[in-house]
């Protein structure tokens, strides 16, 4: 008997990556503390989005902040 090897197709959702953070995960993500992270929210230096009730910043808005971290010009005059 032969048997045909097929690929798994099959999408796992622990292989999905994930869209939104909690507050704290994102502020883990950036290596800040939590009140750190609710100010910048708060503030709207960092996006964040309503899901129901819950508070969640999406991954890609971390990046940008952080893209816009890196273009503001550095206080050493660099």
């Amino acid at each position: 008997m032969i048997m045909e090897l097929v690929p798994d197709t099959t999408v796992s959702l622990t292989d999905a990556p994930v869209l939104l953070l909690r507050i704290e995960e994102a502020a883990a993500r950036l290596g800040i503390a939590r009140t750190l992270m609710y100010h910048l929210v708060r503030t709207g230096e960092v996006e964040s989005v309503h899901v129901g009730r819950l508070r969640r910043v999406p991954v890609a808005c971390l990046e940008e902040y952080v893209a816009a971290l890196r273009a503001r010009p550095s206080a050493a005059g660099e």
